[in-house]
């Protein structure tokens, strides 16, 4: 069959569509990131969320070769940061690093700048562990019941600290005076390595905190550590006890770390950042490092977690109801 010259064109520009349509995708995913990457930390340096978040950003730099910066812009109990990361392009080149206390603070805000369900979403979890009940050496209580007795012997004169109204450490703060039938005092700092050391000045008397943050007063001897928040205790902290289970029966707080990115990236970069991740969580390093930090590592894929914030949110606003902690 003869093909004039006409026809024989028309199959080459075909042909030649076909394969772009083809390596378009593959082109464009090699092509990430094209740039820096900046993750915002929307919380204070020095706490559990911006350890771990500069341990990842140090596996993808180094996996992609580019820098990947993390950009503490605290504030608001980290809506501030959520906010600005909302507003980003969702190319991937603007991600967010944030943990458990993100639902909560949505959960108690009565009025929010931007949707925090739909604004941002899940692209990989990074680890997930229990808090820790640590109380200044000078409070009279060396186990969780002790300080169950004397907190009802002083209703109202025992303190704890957070990270901000709202966070983690007010949530679980909150719920475990509600277990156990006690009246504490929340005393709010502006980030958790502040609401740590004022513990361990005395300045109050006990938080519920990730082990990370807790860990160099830990060391120092600057706090006494009563209680873990599992169910049962944990084989991340051996030899401690399960506050459940020295006088809060059903007592549980469960925190857990990850990367969001704005609304509208697509799938095929979502898939790809979470794989990414993903890869750096099974390192040998990254899994050494994870271990000192009391956490253990949690990778999910993005079917998985596309509808965490959602279940997140509602959970926290049930507990918000239980706890008897205003809207904001």
């Amino acid at each position: 069959m003869k093909i004039t010259q006409p026809r024989f064109t028309r199959i080459m520009l075909a042909l030649s569509a076909a394969a772009l349509a083809f390596t378009a995708p593959h082109a464009a995913a090699q092509a990430y990131p094209a740039k820096n990457v900046q993750i915002i930390l929307p919380y204070t340096a020095g706490g559990s969320t911006d350890v771990i978040a500069r341990a990842v950003a140090k596996g993808l730099g180094d996996m992609w070769g580019k820098n990947v910066i993390v950009d503490n812009r605290p504030g608001a109990s980290g809506m501030i940061g959520a906010e600005l990361a909302s507003k980003a392009d969702p190319d991937g080149h603007t991600l967010l690093s944030t943990t458990s206390s993100y639902p909560a603070t949505a959960a108690v805000r009565a009025k929010m700048p931007f949707d925090p369900a739909k604004a941002i979403i899940p692209v990989a979890t990074f680890a997930r562990a229990p808090m820790l009940l640590a109380v200044h050496p000078s409070v009279p209580a060396k186990s969780v019941k002790e300080l169950i007795a004397l907190a009802k012997k002083n209703p109202g004169k025992l303190n704890y600290s957070s990270s901000g109204t709202g966070g983690n450490n007010h949530f679980s703060g909150a719920l475990f005076g509600t277990a156990t039938g006690t009246k504490l005092v929340h005393i709010p700092y502006k980030g958790i390595s502040l609401a740590v050391t004022a513990v361990a000045a005395g300045e109050v008397e006990m938080v519920i905190s990730s082990s990370s943050a807790l860990l160099p007063m830990i060391n120092a001897g600057r706090v006494r550590i009563l209680g873990v928040s599992s169910l049962e205790p944990s084989t991340l902290f051996p030899g401690v006890p399960s506050i459940a289970q020295s006088g809060a029966p059903g007592y549980e707080y469960q925190l857990w770390w990850g990367l969001f990115a704005p609304a509208g990236m697509t799938a095929e970069r979502i898939n790809f950042i979470n794989a990414a991740v993903n890869k750096v969580l099974a390192s040998a390093d990254m899994k050494k490092f994870l271990d000192t930090q009391g956490v253990e590592p949690w990778p999910q894929s993005p079917a998985q977690i596309a509808d965490l914030l959602p279940k997140e949110i509602a959970r926290y606003k049930k507990a918000m109801a239980l706890a008897g902690i205003a809207p904001q």
